[in-house]
């Protein structure tokens, strides 16, 4: 069977962006596959012109290009190799000669009296046709080949007439003879293996001719399992169906990756499922609209050898879980299958599902829910309000905003579930970033409804509400008192036991403590709540609610990393973590740790092991909602920013502008605006610098204290690194209101970056905030304090040791250029020259050195570093100057220069220094 439609090339949608974009574009056609497979084929051809080879067996998956490589491999030869291009029919046909059929109807009726004259007319055919030239056949879907086929072309190759390249899924699949022929050397087998992530983000980038971030690539990625075939064409479709822009400089999705098979791709897919069984095919449909079901109720619908055969084919995922979840292998391919079945035939076979009786349903679990409610709602059918509303709430649990406003949009005022399902509806609000929305589904909850909830439901009502109101400069600060008054309903309900059990009161009041715990912690005030906040977080209370008291110890953690105590918050953490397997059922529990712990570890200054944490963080993406990449994005290019490394920090930072400017945000542009601002800045360039720094001034609203502090910090540090006058004031009297709220941390933080033109009362101020914090960064900020007022150079190298431990650039740098000077003027050749070497080092990692050296002593020209470098590795000065193409007087005169320079006196002191 003819695999065309696999080529990337074949597909028609044209790669090019609006105009409006103004980009250089994509490249076109066969050009995607030759970024992909460029090497592959040339490993054909290695191989084909190997010495007794009769040829090459490319093996591989569906879809990664085999037909493609055969092609560029041939089309490599060029005019002086005659080329054949045969298709074999499709499995289990009995067609004879299927593959040669064309070459059959050019046959005389001579020579087609009996198989061995069809053997023998067929090969002096293409002998004719060659002319002489070396002949190569490229064979595609070998696997399929019936016997009368295989025969002629085992002729043709032990007769030497051609050459083969033919294609399959595995070498096993061959005809035995030619299997024969692999086992024996005389056939080569290249193997294809599907594209890395790495490759995937390459391959895009060459073909979108622009950047494209980490995250999208590692989506399309998983999407289509690293095909490079499926790539092109997924890629195509979200294309044109505006759903992946050029935003910027950088490639993004407005939405989430949605597959109607409106282009090329649903060819694959359709000569994919046209090779399957009736019974595959139902399988495969079963699972498009169900997404996942688990094995034992699949068991019940399909026979055993089916599923196994499935499986083992790729077709399906068993994942190993104890409750063996099964999905289809390509997402895809379920994504274009649920399209193209009637309502009917969707409402039929989820009806034909085990457990999908409405007498069952409350039996689901929520996974099982979720996806009954998803097929429900592709069979336009409506779910009953109590399932709507679970449906609702595990859509929330599992971060699918979308599905969870479609679930709970269907429930009406009369329903009882009414009050709950905007409480889903807010969250869900929440979760896109919309907090106005949030407040107005809340809103629309009568007083009276409110009043019929029962305890713990009115609490998180409540605590709904308060997070909603805590993202409005209107309503924020209505918060204390809105948990007052619901404190006191709760008091209420007490006095009226048959309405409200203890436990469900008591339950209703932690619920209401977390809130105020949540709250406290959004505007950046601890100090009120630290000694309630510990002890709800505290392990050896008797009686006290474990998830309640996790969830306090992982607000407590970053509250702790804040106000000075950052071992103590690592100590947490570390406890924390050995934990979270015990809970993995508490919804968003990983995610939230993760998060926290980032700031924890960021704020303590190990910038590598807060991007690591990341990993775990990512899981807020959840099911349905992609855009939690921009997160991710931002926060490892902020991670960047505050070790000092720019040039690793922008493309992050402006992959996740990219995707933040198409999507709504809670403030995160603002924050990504000012960290790309200073990265920037740290790179040297001042007007890329200058743009972002004027776009976060402009981005101005409510954002978590976390986020607006970091936001602020990097705005200053972009401002003072752009030699603005009033930067430094707008750090010292940053530090000072976080010194008033006892956030020590940030204090030390913004006197950190404010200090790099100190004074000694600056000096001493950091000094007297590091006395009040915990850890390396906070010893760093004491050393470099005393160092810079006593302007010692031997403590200021021993501060830029401890920033190099700590892998913080520009701190390391600024406290080299110090050293250096201090040195100089103390007439400290040895420290000069070390605090010179230091500098050398960090030239390529900060090219725009926070504190220039005042003493320009010791900087080389690039032609003394060159003659410096030879002459300390052992050069004679004749050897130099042959090499440089100078005299040897002048070689003479810049190592005069060099030694002055440098306060040495012997080519051997030069090493180590250059």
């Amino acid at each position: 069977m003819s695999r065309d439609s696999l080529g990337w090339g074949n597909v028609s949608t044209t790669l090019a962006p609006a105009e409006e974009e103004h980009a250089a574009g994509p490249v076109a056609r066969h050009g995607w596959s030759g970024l992909a497979r460029n090497a592959d084929a040339e490993r054909v051809r290695t191989e084909l012109l190997a010495q007794d080879r009769m040829g090459v067996v490319i093996t591989g998956d569906r879809g990664v290009g085999k037909t493609l490589v055969g092609r560029t491999a041939l089309a490599g030869f060029g005019p002086e190799v005659y080329t054949i291009q045969l298709r074999s029919t499709g499995p289990g046909s009995a067609t004879p000669y299927g593959c040669l059929a064309f070459t059959l109807a050019r046959l005389p009726q001579s020579s087609l009296g009996s198989p061995t004259a069809i053997l023998h007319g067929i090969t002096s055919l293409i002998r004719d046709d060659a002319a002489g030239r070396q002949c190569v056949i490229l064979l595609d879907n070998a696997g399929a080949l019936d016997e009368l086929s295989t025969g002629v072309l085992l002729n043709l190759l032990q007769t030497r007439t051609a050459r083969l390249i033919a294609t399959a899924q595995r070498t096993t699949d061959l005809p035995p003879d030619f299997y024969w022929l692999i086992t024996s050397g005389q056939l080569a087998e290249v193997r294809l293996a599907n594209l890395t992530e790495l490759e995937t983000l390459e391959v895009l980038q060459s073909a979108l001719g622009h950047r494209v971030s980490t995250a999208l690539a590692s989506q399309l990625h998983q999407l289509v399992g690293g095909s490079p075939t499926l790539l092109q064409a997924v890629v195509s479709e979200q294309i044109e169906r505006g759903n992946l822009v050029l935003s910027g400089s950088v490639w993004t999705l407005v939405d989430e990756v949605v597959l109607d098979g409106r282009t090329a791709l649903e060819d694959i897919v359709r000569a994919r499922y046209a090779r399957e069984t009736p019974e595959a095919r139902e399988v495969i449909d079963v699972l498009s609209c169900a997404r996942t079901l688990p094995l034992s109720r699949l068991a019940r619908m399909y026979s055993p050898g089916i599923i196994a055969d499935m499986e083992e084919a790729g077709q399906i995922v068993v994942d190993r879980t104890d409750r063996h979840l099964v999905t289809l292998g390509d997402r895809y391919l379920g994504d274009i299958v649920r399209n193209w079945l009637s309502v009917e035939r969707r409402l039929e076979l989820r009806d034909k599902v085990p457990g999908h009786q409405e007498q069952e349903l409350d039996e689901l679990t929520v996974e099982d829910l979720l996806a009954y409610a998803a097929w429900t709602h592709d069979c336009h059918a409506q779910l009953a309000p109590a399932h709507a509303l679970a449906a609702a709430s595990a859509a929330v649990k599992l971060f699918d905003p979308k599905f969870a406003l479609k679930c709970a949009g269907s429930l009406s005022p009369s329903d009882p579930e009414w009050a709950e399902g905007q409480l889903q509806k807010s969250a869900a609000y929440l979760q896109l970033g919309l907090p106005l929305q949030a407040m107005s589904a809340l809103d629309d909850v009568s007083e009276r409804q409110v009043n019929d909830l029962e305890a713990e439901t009115f609490a998180e009502f409540i605590a709904a509400k308060a997070d909603c109101m805590a993202w409005l400069e209107d309503r924020s600060g209505k918060v204390p008192e809105l948990l007052r008054q619901a404190r006191v309903r709760l008091q209420d309900l007490s006095l009226d036991e048959p309405a409200a059990s203890p436990a469900a009161l008591s339950r209703a009041a932690l619920r209401l403590d977390l809130c105020e715990f949540n709250y406290f912690s959004f505007i950046g005030d601890f100090e009120p709540m630290m000694a309630r906040l510990t002890a709800a977080a505290t392990t050896d209370v008797p009686g006290a609610d474990p998830v309640h008291r996790l969830r306090s110890a992982i607000i407590l953690m970053e509250a702790l990393s804040m106000t000075g105590r950052e071992l103590d918050a690592k100590k947490l953490m570390r406890e924390l973590g050995g934990q979270l397997g015990e809970w993995s059922n508490v919804p968003r529990i990983r995610e939230n740790f993760a998060w926290r712990s980032y700031n924890v570890l960021l704020l303590s200054g190990l910038w590598r092991q807060a991007i690591d944490m990341l990993k775990d963080a990512s899981g807020r993406a959840g099911h349905g909602l992609h855009s939690g990449s921009a997160a991710t994005d931002l926060a490892v290019g902020l991670a960047y920013v505050y070790a000092g490394r720019g040039y690793m920090a922008l493309d992050p930072l402006l992959a996740a502008i990219a995707q933040l400017e198409v999507r709504a945000s809670l403030q995160s542009l603002r924050q990504a605006y000012a960290a790309t601002a200073f990265a920037y800045a740290q790179t040297g360039n001042s007007v890329q610098a200058t743009i972002y720094l004027d776009r976060a001034r402009s981005a101005d609203g409510p954002a978590r204290f976390a986020v607006s502090s970091s936001t602020e910090f990097c705005m200053d540090m972009a401002s003072r690194w752009l030699g603005d006058p009033e930067a430094k004031d707008r750090l010292v009297r940053s530090a000072e209101a976080h010194f008033r709220k006892g956030r020590y941390t940030l204090a030390g933080i913004c006197m950190l970056g404010a200090t790099v033109n100190g004074t000694v009362k600056d000096y001493l101020y950091m000094e007297e905030i590091a006395g009040l914090r915990q850890g390396p960064l906070a010893e760093l900020s004491r050393t470099v304090a005393v160092g810079s007022r006593k302007k010692d150079a031997a403590i200021m190298l021993q501060a830029a040791e401890q920033a190099a431990a700590l892998e913080l650039d520009a701190v390391q740098a600024r406290c080299a250029a110090l050293a250096f000077d201090f040195a100089k003027g103390a007439g400290l050749t040895a420290s000069a020259n070390t605090a010179y070497s230091m500098l050398e080092s960090l030239s390529e990692s900060v090219p725009a050195l926070p504190i220039m050296p005042r003493n320009k002593g010791p900087l080389l020209t690039e032609r003394e570093r060159q003659i410096a470098t030879l002459a300390g590795n052992g050069v004679s000065n004749k050897d130099i100057a042959l090499e440089v193409g100078i005299s040897v007087r002048t070689v003479e005169g810049h190592l005069y220069q060099v030694f002055t320079k440098l306060g040495v006196s012997s080519r051997s002191d030069l090493l180590g220094l250059i």
